[in-house]
């Protein structure tokens, strides 16, 4: 039963950033880099590309389950620089503005803090990771020796 629940919770967790990069930032490319530089991002094309990049590399990776410590790796560094450019409710006066970006801050934490999990754990069961015997656990593979 673990199984097909951490592949469940791979996609529920990734759903949000597949679905900003293709039905967001790729279909609406020019309008998010003025977004991007409105928000100060630098070289927001650049930039945009990347993460572009890292949402769907990121995604696809802790979704299968295949490398998905650096998939998350990415997915965390994304949320990072999305927070501190997009949500920094410290700096908005407007209250109605600031408890929204409160609340988007926070949810940018608690995906932060599950790539940090998946980061020390990796993907967990049915995953490509747990079928090579690198992502074996030490103690079984000396178990098996």
């Amino acid at each position: 039963m673990l199984g097909p629940v951490n592949v469940l919770g791979r996609v529920m967790l990734c759903t949000i950033f597949l679905m900003s990069a293709v039905g967001n930032k790729i279909p609406k490319f020019s309008g998010v880099v003025k977004y991007m530089e409105s928000a100060g991002v630098p070289a927001p094309q650049i930039m945009l590309v990347g993460a572009i990049v890292f949402l769907i590399a990121g995604s696809l990776s802790v979704i299968l389950g295949y490398k998905a410590r650096i998939g998350a790796s990415l997915l965390l560094v994304f949320l990072i620089l999305a927070t501190y450019y997009f949500h920094a409710f410290w700096n908005i006066e407007d209250v109605q503005q600031k408890q929204t970006q409160t609340i988007a801050f926070m949810k940018n934490l608690s995906m932060m803090g599950a790539m940090l999990m998946i980061i020390a754990n990796g993907a967990g069961a049915m995953s490509l990771d747990r079928k090579s015997p690198a992502a074996q656990p030490e103690a079984s593979k000396t178990e098996s020796a």
